[in-house]
């Protein structure tokens, strides 16, 4: 039984909604977030990310620089920058990325259901990371950044949010991005009552991005509750912001992996060696049957284009100037949760043995790149700094949900969704 609140919202007013709203505040560096704020000065990510007010010299996690947040923050409050709610509400987040849309509930979750498990991780998250925004949230005595939520989808929730979308948008605009951001008041009481009531049905709730922004709110609420031990737990720092979506909707993007040398091989003894782990074929050729490895009598163009993984199973493979496709034979695939994942099967199959990346979380030999950068991203590492790239066919949302339900932990880097949701559309004051 999932407990998903209504709440007293602080929220831009509509005349600078398009101008607050900022992505969220790491997928920045610091002078990528100081370059920004100073294009766009009202963006959140001046509070989000409040060492953009400062020289370089002053270190991010001093204190000064989380006062500086809620400084900001409570005077565009009262600067009227932003709006209090007089009633406490639901709100419809609508996306639409290259004309798909997907709807989100705008809701406050329960710490305690994160706590007894019924909402569900597949991360582990990072003390020093957790503590920046523990202190953030602590400190300006909101919570600014949603939690990125998903759950199985109910017709009981997509009824109402049909109906909601039917009426006039609170904010309405087009990111420079090119998403567009359409937000919905759910203000009815008998509304409000049925997305109550059908989320109590649901037995579990996952967290798809936002590990440690949840793990950060509830231990907020933690050290609010052991601050107040006469708490009754309608509090609002037993609460955390999120917005929930139904899994049908979600685009998961491949998160890909580079590589910045061979372990000492050279470009033919490493090509030789992926051959004999996967059935490999230059891009451009057809098919080779299974058991095959299809090189060799190649046409000139062969592996120029670049290719993407057309699905579970197989990944794309770009060296030398040439791309190929590899797909893992059936005898090394597996129906664990986390083993039977195609970044599973790549770490232990290639990665580790044959590259000798043991731990991807901290050799700095390997690094990430977002699906949403495209191919042409992996080819430009590969002719600067990097030696091999590998481009995944993405995890699904129902491998999130299996690894979750499982009790068990994705590999690093194994989603990456898109469109990220804005940060300063939506706050909660705690």
């Amino acid at each position: 039984m999932a407990k998903i609140k209504p709440f007293l919202c602080i929220r831009p007013a509509a005349d600078k909604a398009s101008r607050i709203a900022a992505l969220p505040y790491d997928v920045y560096n610091r002078q990528e977030a100081k370059a920004e704020v100073a294009r766009q000065p009202l963006s959140f990510l001046r509070i989000d990310r409040a060492e953009t007010q400062f020289e370089d010299s002053v270190d991010t996690y001093e204190e000064q620089v989380y006062q500086k947040a809620h400084d900001l923050l409570w005077q565009m409050v009262e600067d009227g920058d932003f709006i209090r709610e007089e009633q406490a509400c639901y709100y419809i987040y609508e996306l639409t990325m290259n004309g798909r849309v997907q709807d989100g509930l705008v809701a406050c979750a329960s710490i305690d259901d994160y706590l007894d498990g019924r909402i569900k991780k597949h991360e582990n998250t990072r003390e020093e990371k957790e503590q920046d925004r523990i202190r953030h949230v602590d400190v300006c005595n909101a919570q600014t950044g949603p939690i990125f939520l998903a759950y199985r989808a109910q017709p009981a929730v997509d009824a109402v949010i049909r109906k909601v979308k039917e009426r006039e948008a609170l904010y309405d605009f087009v990111s420079e991005d090119r998403i567009r951001h359409r937000v919905f008041r759910v203000d009815r009481q008998e509304e409000i009552e049925a997305l109550r009531r059908a989320f109590e049905e649901m037995e579990q709730i996952y967290i798809a991005d936002g590990h440690h922004r949840a793990a950060s709110a509830v231990k907020v609420g933690q050290k609010r509750r052991a601050e107040h031990p006469d708490y009754t737990g309608e509090e609002e720092f037993n609460v955390f912001l999120s917005v929930l979506f139904a899994d049908e909707q979600l685009m998961i993007l491949d998160y890909n992996r580079v590589v910045r040398d061979l372990n000492g091989q050279s470009q033919e003894e490493f090509l030789r060696r992926v051959c004999e782990i996967f059935h490999v074929e230059e891009a451009g050729q057809q098919e080779a049957d299974e058991g095959e490895t299809c090189l060799g009598q190649q046409e000139e163009a062969a592996g120029r284009e670049a290719v993407r993984p057309r699905k579970k199973g197989e990944f794309s493979m770009y060296l030398a100037g040439k791309w190929y496709r590899c797909r893992i034979k059936e005898a090394d695939q597996s129906s664990d949760p986390v083993e039977g994942l195609d970044v599973s099967l790549l770490q232990k199959l290639l990665l580790e043995p044959v590259l000798g990346i043991e731990d991807p979380r901290t050799d700095s030999r390997i690094d990430f790149v977002g699906g949403i950068r495209g191919l042409e991203e992996l080819e430009r590492r590969v002719q600067t700094d990097c030696a091999v790239a590998f481009a995944m066919y993405p995890t699904s949302i129902q491998e999130l949900f299996a690894v979750a339900d499982a009790g068990l932990l994705m590999p690093p880097k194994s989603t990456w969704f898109e469109p990220k949701l804005r940060s300063g559309l939506f706050i909660h004051e705690i």
